[in-house]
């Protein structure tokens, strides 16, 4: 269907046509002045150079072409020239008709579909989920979630770091606190274990006690250099002492992980990108594109146009090691492989946007993409406590993604327990999903490479621009839905949508209308943020016509129906909506 944008461009064009002059100037935008009108056109203001005539002149040239249409509710010419337009609050109605028929309520998707992998999310394995974790989960998972109600074939990969150094801390310390497990030596082939000799609680004290050691231990740090060393040459007991890690470990983070609806479609992982790799870089050197420098291999990616000379990208280490970019480039080779993707968009923080310049450059240099290929970079900012440095624990540590879970749930908890009296399991149930909301539509609401201000009070608040808001709004929704028909009405799709008799029903109706516009805007830019200032601006005009509008006792059978449908519609986008943010909303708050 047509957005309403649309419709009034092609009536601007008519007028602006219809009056002598270039459909070029009949360009319509939301007016920057709602007091005044709804929607302005300026075009008679650029035309005026072009024609020799005053603006005003022309707009209201064009305003006699279309003034009879039934499409304004009032459209005129204001000095110096601009064309303010009223729409009719019949358009609007069959225009929410419309929407409420369509399966995406009225978007249009793109031409081609595209295929999308997203890498997002920046776990390492036998490491728990801080909040340092938060961003990259639920940012990706909401961009994942927009591509795909935009119809694309989307792919989220979780690509955990299981590979390196941690890897032979990890066994190293393993081997001195159980030294007869039969994994380290040398010419042992199996059988092994089936079960690990670790729990996650233990991998995730063992590893920073590995690491401190190994800062004051030599000895201790070669032989894990070692053993790193000899697992990756697949060594057979170190081979299966890291499928245990790996094994414990993505167990639990599955459970983090669902427990913020954050869901991967692969959990791929470093290592399976290391067999590209000698063929990777081999060709590099054949084409002429990689050379040594110092001992290490590197490829330039310095182009012209750059405002500064950029630094190569490092390939291989003068030891013989290969780098974060060279794991990312090989995955890349992996991904144009398995899935021949049109984008690959990857979420980490702003300050690693020079490695990913890099990265980018050199696999469109060295071919390892196809020149038609997106690859998006989105660098999420920090996510700070109220002293504005970023967030810790109260002895300074890093919080844990779960302890920060269950501090926004107690916080919900209590807001709850105040002004209502619950059953405890049925308050606990709700709390987690309010709470949830509270914590991705703190973060989503702002823009993801800026830095904010995280505030459990506020993000937990019933009032202002918060997820328990939006999610208050859809259950006070539910509630009156549910008590028409308790009270025997009947909800038909066939109700028809009567034009609006109030400022504030006509604002619902705008704002509903917006939709579709929203929609392609957060998907060009990839932006979740513009999805929850979208809602939060439905959320209050609902409201708004809720508390001055008698919905259930109006009289009038036909317009109580009508209220009825609006406010149903305004509760499915709402819900679409708070589904592509990744959280949902209970039946009762």
């Amino acid at each position: 269907m047509k957005k309403v944008i649309d419709v009034l461009k092609e009536k601007m064009v008519e007028g602006f046509v219809g009056a002598g002059y270039d459909a070029k100037y009949g360009m319509v935008s939301v007016s920057n002045r709602p007091d005044l009108c709804q929607y302005q056109c300026n075009g008679a203001m650029a035309a005026a150079k072009e024609y020799k005539k005053a603006p005003i002149m022309i707009a209201n040239d064009v305003v006699a072409k279309i003034s009879g249409d039934a499409l304004f509710e009032k459209i005129e010419a204001v000095n110096p020239g601009f064309i303010n337009i009223t729409v009719s609050g019949a358009f609007l109605a069959e225009q929410a008709e419309k929407m409420e028929k369509e399966e995406r309520f009225g978007v249009e998707l793109p031409e081609k579909q595209k295929t999308i992998v997203i890498d997002y999310g920046g776990a390492n394995v036998a490491k728990p989920l801080h909040v340092g974790h938060l961003r990259p989960a639920i940012i990706g998972e909401s961009v994942k979630r927009i591509c795909r109600f935009m119809g694309d074939n989307v792919i989220g990969d979780v690509h955990l770091g299981d590979w390196g150094l941690q890897i032979g801390l990890i066994i190293r310390e393993v081997q001195k606190r159980q030294p007869d497990l039969p994994y380290y030596e040398d010419d042992y082939t199996g059988p092994f274990p089936e079960e690990a000799p670790f729990t996650i609680s233990d991998l995730e004290e063992i590893y920073p006690c590995a690491s401190a050691y190994s800062k004051e231990h030599e000895d201790y740090l070669l032989e894990a250099q070692e053993i790193t060393a000899k697992l990756q040459d697949g060594h057979a007991g170190y081979r299966a002492l890291w499928q245990h890690i790996l094994n414990v470990s993505i167990e639990d983070l599955k459970k983090n992980y669902d427990s913020l609806n954050v869901f991967f479609d692969l959990w791929k992982k470093e290592s399976d990108a290391q067999p590209y790799i000698p063929d990777m870089v081999e060709k590099m050197k054949a084409d002429g594109i990689a050379y040594m420098s110092e001992g290490a291999l590197v490829v330039d990616v310095t182009e012209e146009g750059d405002k500064k000379e950029l630094p190569p990208c490092l390939i291989v280490k003068s030891n013989g090691a290969s780098l974060y970019a060279t794991t990312d480039l090989a995955t890349i080779v992996e991904r144009e492989k398995l899935f021949q993707p049109d984008q690959i968009i990857y979420l980490a923080d702003k300050r690693q946007s020079l490695h990913f310049t890099q990265v980018f450059r050199v696999a469109k240099k060295a071919g390892i993409t196809r020149p038609e290929v997106e690859l998006n970079f989105i660098g999420f900012g920090t996510m700070n406590g109220k002293d504005g440095k970023p967030f810790k624990t109260r002895d300074g540590g890093v919080l844990r993604l779960q302890a920060l879970r269950e501090q926004i749930n107690d916080q919900v908890y209590q807001k709850m327990s105040e002004n209502r009296d619950y059953e405890e399991q049925e308050a606990k149930e709700i709390a987690e999903k309010v709470g949830l909301a509270a914590l991705k539509y703190g973060d989503l609401s702002n823009q993801a490479s800026k830095d904010y201000i995280f505030d459990i009070e506020r993000f937990a608040s019933f009032e202002g621009n918060t997820g328990p808001y939006i999610l208050y709004t859809i259950v006070r929704i539910k509630s009156l839905l549910a008590k028409y028909v308790e009270q025997g009405g009947v909800l038909s799709e066939d109700t028809k949508l009567l034009a609006p008799q109030s400022a504030s029903e006509t604002e619902v109706y705008l704002t509903l209308s917006r939709f579709a516009d929203m929609m392609e805007n957060a998907y060009a830019e990839l932006a979740p943020h513009k999805i929850c200032q979208y809602i939060f601006e439905l959320s209050e005009s609902f409201n708004h016509f809720y508390h001055e509008t008698k919905i259930l006792a109006e009289e009038e059978e036909a317009r109580k129906a009508s209220y009825l449908k609006l406010i149903g519609l305004v509760q499915k986008i709402l819900e679409t909506c708070i589904d592509m943010l990744g959280f949902e909303a209970p039946d009762k708050m």
